[in-house]
């Protein structure tokens, strides 16, 4: 087999999180303008373990299409394939921490730059011949960008690539949850990995019991060899072969948002699987693979954003 170009290749949206940054002097709430996107997100932790990354998407001709590439070059992501559109904008997510800690999103993507990349525009050699190739759902609400994700992750089976996905479940996007529910169901089909949410779990099965959901979507897509499920501050687990993993959440306060934790999570276990491959894997082995990933999830809850909050690998083994 020829000798693959990046560990993993991500495709999806590049944006920026407005987060909530307390109060002016006269009581208006500040933002702050944080680089984001959950395929981005994933691959800037990936770097922070050593992973060679490329990242294929469309930001916007304009200032924050701007900060977006220089963000992703600074994180050490080939952005070769990030492809600037003249005419739609780069999309803007304004984030609000609500009380119960969980999170409302506010995007203005009618239409954004993202949503706008073309199935030309995929770099298919170079996911072909990655080991891994990362997706989500936020580039399948759309028609032309749907194609376009579609034909990525035809590149990647073709090129014999490993393929991750994860949900990011983010109902304000889709014209109806029918549709959300018909194109996550097309992501679990085509995925060798899995990270899905405990909400996203339910949305997909209607089971609040998270082993109960996990087997009947492990029996309805066979083709997923490691499945994982992320509980926020209750932890996660992770379901292989005949085996089931649970790890408490890291608590040690100091938790300002979640932005980010859950693709810190993923990275982490994309991680593991070039360090360990999919085959024999043992419940020390994925005992070890969820206590860092928690771990470094934690780490970037107590930090603004995500693309610029990743931990260092010492970090995260300092806190174990």
């Amino acid at each position: 087999m020829a000798e693959k170009t990046f560990d993993v290749v991500a495709l999806g949206e590049l944006l920026i999180d407005f987060t909530e940054n307390g109060l002016s002097r006269q009581d208006n709430p500040l933002f702050e303008a944080n680089p984001g996107g959950a395929p981005c997100n994933v691959l800037a932790m990936l770097r922070k373990l050593g992973r060679s990354c490329a990242f294929a998407g469309k930001v916007g001709d304009d200032m924050f299409g701007q900060q977006l590439r220089a963000v992703v070059e600074e994180a050490g992501i080939c952005g070769d394939y990030l492809v600037t559109d003249r005419n739609a904008r780069t999309t803007l997510a304004f984030v609000k921490k609500l009380p119960n800690g969980d999170r409302d999103f506010s995007f203005f993507r009618n239409p954004g730059a993202d949503m706008m990349l073309t199935e030309a525009e995929v770099p298919g050699e170079v996911i072909g011949g990655s080991r891994i190739f990362h997706f989500g759902t936020l580039s399948m609400t759309h028609e032309g960008v749907r194609r376009a994700t579609r034909h990525a992750v035809g590149c990647a089976r073709m090129g014999g690539a490993l393929v991750s996905f994860g949900p990011n479940l983010r109902p304000p996007l889709w014209e109806s949850l029918e549709e959300a529910r018909k194109q996550i169901a097309y992501g679990l089909s085509q995925c060798d990995i899995l990270k899905i949410a405990d909400n996203e779990l339910e949305f997909m099965t209607g089971e609040t019991d998270l082993d109960k959901g996990a087997a009947a979507l492990r029996r309805q897509y066979p083709n997923i060899r490691l499945f994982n499920v992320t509980a926020g501050p209750e932890g996660s687990r992770a379901y292989y072969e005949d085996k089931r993993v649970f790890v408490p959440a890291c608590k040690l306060g100091g938790t300002i948002e979640a932005t980010g934790a859950g693709d810190t999570f993923c990275a982490c276990v994309l991680n593991f699987v070039l360090e360990h491959g999919l085959d024999g894997l043992a419940e020390e082995d994925l005992t070890d693979m969820l206590r860092f990933a928690n771990t470094a999830a934690y780490l970037v809850t107590t930090r603004k954003g995500a693309i610029r909050s990743m931990p260092e690998r010492e970090q995260v083994e300092a806190l174990l």
